[in-house]
Protein backbone atom coordinates (compact mmCIF):
# COMPACT_ATOMS: atom_id res chain seq x y z
CA UNK A 1 0.00 0.00 0.00
CA UNK A 2 1.31 3.39 -0.96
CA UNK A 3 -0.05 6.81 -0.17
CA UNK A 4 1.01 9.97 -1.93
CA UNK A 5 0.07 13.30 -0.40
CA UNK A 6 0.37 16.58 -2.25
CA UNK A 7 -0.96 20.10 -2.38
CA UNK A 8 0.90 21.76 0.44
CA UNK A 9 2.67 25.07 0.10
CA UNK A 10 3.12 28.56 1.42
CA UNK A 11 -0.09 30.53 1.81
CA UNK A 12 -1.10 33.72 3.54
CA UNK A 13 -3.39 33.69 6.52
CA UNK A 14 -7.00 33.67 5.39
CA UNK A 15 -6.26 31.71 2.26
CA UNK A 16 -7.25 28.19 1.30
CA UNK A 17 -5.57 24.99 0.23
CA UNK A 18 -6.73 21.63 -0.99
CA UNK A 19 -4.55 18.69 -0.16
CA UNK A 20 -4.77 15.42 -2.06
CA UNK A 21 -3.90 11.87 -1.13
CA UNK A 22 -3.79 9.11 -3.70
CA UNK A 23 -3.84 5.54 -2.43
CA UNK A 24 -2.60 2.57 -4.40
CA UNK A 25 -2.46 -1.11 -3.57
CA UNK A 26 -5.69 -1.24 -1.58
CA UNK A 27 -7.72 -4.18 -2.82
CA UNK A 28 -11.08 -3.64 -1.15
CA UNK A 29 -13.19 -1.04 0.67
CA UNK A 30 -12.63 -2.29 4.20
CA UNK A 31 -10.34 0.46 5.30
CA UNK A 32 -10.28 3.98 6.56
CA UNK A 33 -8.30 6.89 5.31
CA UNK A 34 -7.36 9.79 7.46
CA UNK A 35 -5.55 13.09 7.63
CA UNK A 36 -3.20 13.92 10.45
CA UNK A 37 -0.92 16.87 10.98
CA UNK A 38 2.21 17.54 12.96
CA UNK A 39 3.31 21.04 13.79
CA UNK A 40 6.91 21.81 14.75
CA UNK A 41 7.61 20.60 18.27
CA UNK A 42 4.18 19.05 18.67
CA UNK A 43 2.69 15.61 18.52
CA UNK A 44 0.89 14.33 15.49
CA UNK A 45 -2.81 15.04 15.73
CA UNK A 46 -5.91 13.73 14.03
CA UNK A 47 -7.70 16.05 11.62
CA UNK A 48 -10.32 14.05 9.73
CA UNK A 49 -11.01 10.61 8.31
CA UNK A 50 -13.25 8.52 6.11
CA UNK A 51 -14.59 5.09 6.68
CA UNK A 52 -14.13 4.26 3.04
CA UNK A 53 -16.84 1.63 2.59
CA UNK A 54 -19.64 3.75 4.02
CA UNK A 55 -18.36 7.19 3.13
CA UNK A 56 -18.91 8.33 6.70
CA UNK A 57 -16.68 11.22 7.70
CA UNK A 58 -15.15 11.96 11.07
CA UNK A 59 -13.56 15.19 12.21
CA UNK A 60 -11.52 16.36 15.14
CA UNK A 61 -13.47 18.95 17.09
CA UNK A 62 -10.78 21.48 16.23
CA UNK A 63 -11.24 20.79 12.51
CA UNK A 64 -14.98 21.29 12.30
CA UNK A 65 -15.91 24.35 10.31
CA UNK A 66 -12.74 25.13 8.35
CA UNK A 67 -11.68 21.66 7.24
CA UNK A 68 -13.63 19.54 4.78
CA UNK A 69 -12.73 16.02 3.77
CA UNK A 70 -13.93 14.64 0.46
CA UNK A 71 -13.03 11.89 -1.93
CA UNK A 72 -13.11 10.50 -5.41
CA UNK A 73 -13.75 6.87 -4.64
CA UNK A 74 -13.11 5.69 -8.16
CA UNK A 75 -9.65 7.22 -8.08
CA UNK A 76 -8.88 6.12 -4.52
CA UNK A 77 -8.18 9.77 -3.80
CA UNK A 78 -9.00 11.71 -0.68
CA UNK A 79 -8.93 15.47 -0.31
CA UNK A 80 -8.66 17.91 2.55
CA UNK A 81 -9.94 21.40 1.92
CA UNK A 82 -8.69 23.92 4.45
CA UNK A 83 -10.25 27.37 4.46
CA UNK A 84 -9.47 30.54 6.41
CA UNK A 85 -5.97 29.28 7.08
CA UNK A 86 -4.27 30.44 10.25
CA UNK A 87 -0.58 30.48 11.15
CA UNK A 88 -1.29 27.77 13.69
CA UNK A 89 -2.32 25.47 10.84
CA UNK A 90 1.34 25.35 9.81
CA UNK A 91 2.30 21.69 9.91
CA UNK A 92 3.22 18.68 7.89
CA UNK A 93 -0.02 17.05 6.83
CA UNK A 94 -0.02 13.29 6.48
CA UNK A 95 -2.52 10.94 4.98
CA UNK A 96 -2.78 7.45 6.34
CA UNK A 97 -4.74 4.25 5.84
CA UNK A 98 -6.05 1.72 8.31
CA UNK A 99 -7.33 -1.78 7.59
CA UNK A 100 -10.69 -2.94 8.97
CA UNK A 101 -11.27 0.13 11.10
CA UNK A 102 -13.68 0.59 13.93
CA UNK A 103 -14.80 4.14 14.41
CA UNK A 104 -12.75 4.83 17.52
CA UNK A 105 -9.55 3.70 15.80
CA UNK A 106 -9.95 6.27 13.06
CA UNK A 107 -9.07 9.02 15.51
CA UNK A 108 -5.77 7.57 16.65
CA UNK A 109 -2.57 7.52 14.63
CA UNK A 110 -1.20 4.41 16.32
CA UNK A 111 -3.83 2.23 14.60
CA UNK A 112 -2.94 3.28 11.07
CA UNK A 113 -0.74 0.83 9.21
CA UNK A 114 0.15 2.89 6.17
CA UNK A 115 1.43 6.45 5.93
CA UNK A 116 2.23 8.83 3.14
CA UNK A 117 5.29 11.04 3.15
CA UNK A 118 3.50 14.20 4.24
CA UNK A 119 3.03 17.55 2.61
CA UNK A 120 4.11 20.79 4.28
CA UNK A 121 1.62 23.59 4.77
CA UNK A 122 3.09 26.91 5.85
CA UNK A 123 0.77 29.78 6.69
CA UNK A 124 2.27 33.23 6.92
CA UNK A 125 0.70 35.98 8.99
Amino acid sequence: VQLQASGGGLVQAGGSLRLSCVASGLTDDNYGMGWFRQAPGKEREFVAAYKWSSGNKYYADSAKGRFTISRDKGKNTMYLQINSLKPEDTAVYYCAAIRSPIVSSLYQSLYYQYWGQGTLVTVSS
